[in-house]
């Protein structure tokens, strides 16, 4: 039997081995279709908590991870455009997130960038690419919210770290991360479903 808590923690270890490039790849699948809210923000707090010189490494390695998942996001769907984005998202939610773009694509782009989960992250940036929001403001707006994002929290870890590490300690922590992260399995797994299922059934 699969002990889950070992898993978890043997991947966490390998991504905060990893150090900024850990950053760069968490940020990459947390960004485009895989569900990890947070991910990549417990990692910096993690790394940061332990090697506060390094601050200022782990910013931008964050914030380049998180671009470059949106990039890949933006390559497979901005070509597909209205029609493609119905085949992954129901046409009533198309039309409200395509009336969020329209009024205000950057705002509404920066927000779900700096807005912690629940706020849908996925669908807004989905939404912007599939309605030709230009690509240099769509990644500009993207590095600009996660780099104020990333720094608040970088230097709140910096601030808290000892308590943080203390907490971290603790089994209900421990029991917390391990229903967090097979939470993101779940959801990743039905995103991908969900992707797979929908663009053959089109």
């Amino acid at each position: 039997m699969i002990d889950v808590q070992s898993l978890i923690q043997h991947l966490y270890v390998f991504f905060a081995h990893l150090g900024g490039f850990g950053l760069v790849l968490l940020g990459i699948l947390d960004s485009s279709f895989l569900m990890m809210p947070l991910g990549n923000d417990l990692l910096l707090v993690g790394l940061t908590s332990q090697h506060h010189n390094r601050l200022i490494y782990y910013i931008p390695m964050a914030v380049l991870g998180s671009t470059l998942g949106v990039l890949v996001l933006d390559l497979v769907l901005r070509g597909a455009g209205e029609d493609g984005l119905k085949k992954h998202i129901s046409a009533r939610r198309v039309e409200y997130l395509k009336k969020k773009v329209s009024d205000n694509a950057g705002f509404a782009v920066a927000l779900a960038a700096l807005a912690p989960p629940p706020f849908p992250f996925t669908p807004v940036i989905a939404a912007a690419s599939a309605f030709s929001y230009p690509r240099w403001k769509l990644l500009s707006v993207i590095a600009g919210a996660r780099l104020i994002r990333f720094t608040i929290i970088g230097f709140l870890a910096v601030w808290l770290g000892t308590y943080i590490l203390t907490l971290a300690k603790t089994p209900e922590f421990e029991y917390a991360m391990v229903g967090f992260i097979l939470l993101c399995v779940v959801g990743s797994a039905f995103s991908i479903y969900s992707w797979v299922y929908r663009s053959r059934r089109k």
